[in-house]
């Protein structure tokens, strides 16, 4: 049995008259809805340390965060010269270019602001937060993979998968990993956490472990992952993503720490 052969899907999942809809978009929505949705709930549960209406609220912050966040992060992270000789194309977004640690810092920049108008625990939202996250992570994973983008390293094994565009070697779905890695296993984790396990009665305790847990998922799947082609590998054939996971993982461990050295909370 030969490797499979990617398909080229067009970059439009559907088109309604001059609108025209990526599967980029599609994942974007998708993700923060459902974020939206299941935070909600989340909020209304015991130890209701903030509302569902705190969520309804800081949907419009999170969309602002994720996008501002994420292309400034591509920019600042990856491609500052390129976009230092063409300052506009930062703002077309279709063309791709956005990174998730720039995206996480956008949007922990939107909760530490709004936690603070609202008079809220920056943890209380933040472990709400971090909670629902790897939805909108599985779903982008899966438009990577669907654009045909982000692939791995070359492998001789039978799960490989033929990307027209870079050639016909079989490489690494690297994708699919960080889907089921970053999205899958790290939701049903923190599930088992926050539902099974009342994790938010630790404030900083599901923040830690989302972290932690997305740092070590993006650092495994980064060595079989193919590194950008204008910063390839580094020092001791790490990639640049790994070492942006680095200060995640180390907060993530220093918050999980924290937490149980912490009293538990008191629910409201």
């Amino acid at each position: 049995m030969g490797p499979f052969i990617f398909p080229e899907f067009d970059p439009i999942a559907f088109q309604i008259g001059p609108l025209a809809i990526r599967w980029y978009a599609l994942a974007y929505i998708g993700g923060l809805v459902g974020a939206w949705r299941y935070g909600i709930w989340l909020a209304r549960r015991a130890p209701e340390l903030l509302s569902g209406h705190d969520i309804d609220d800081f949907l419009t912050w999170a969309v602002f965060g994720v996008i501002l966040g994420g292309r400034l992060g591509y920019v600042v992270f990856y491609t500052t010269g390129y976009f230092i000789d063409n300052p506009l194309e930062i703002l077309q977004l279709w063309k791709g270019g956005m990174s998730f640690h720039g995206g996480l810092v956008g949007v922990m920049t939107a909760m530490f602001i709004f936690a603070r108008r609202r008079g809220i625990a920056f943890f209380a939202l933040a472990d709400v937060v971090t909670a629902t996250a790897p939805i909108g992570l599985f779903l982008g994973r899966i438009a990577n993979f669907i654009n045909g983008e982000l692939w791995g390293r070359v492998t001789d094994g039978p799960w490989g998968v033929v990307f027209g565009r870079i050639g016909d070697q079989p490489r690494h779905p690297s994708q699919l990993y960080e889907a089921a890695l970053e999205g899958l296993v790290l939701f049903a984790v923190l599930a088992v956490l926050v539902i099974g396990l009342r994790a938010r009665w630790r404030v900083g305790l599901t923040s830690g472990v989302f972290l932690a847990g997305y740092a070590l998922s993006r650092m495994l799947v980064e060595t079989v992952r193919e590194p950008d082609g204008f910063i390839g590998l580094l020092i001791f054939d790490s990639t640049w993503g790994q070492w942006l996971s680095v200060p995640m993982l180390i907060a993530g461990l220093y918050l999980i720490v924290r937490a149980f050295r912490r009293p538990v909370v008191v629910a409201a």
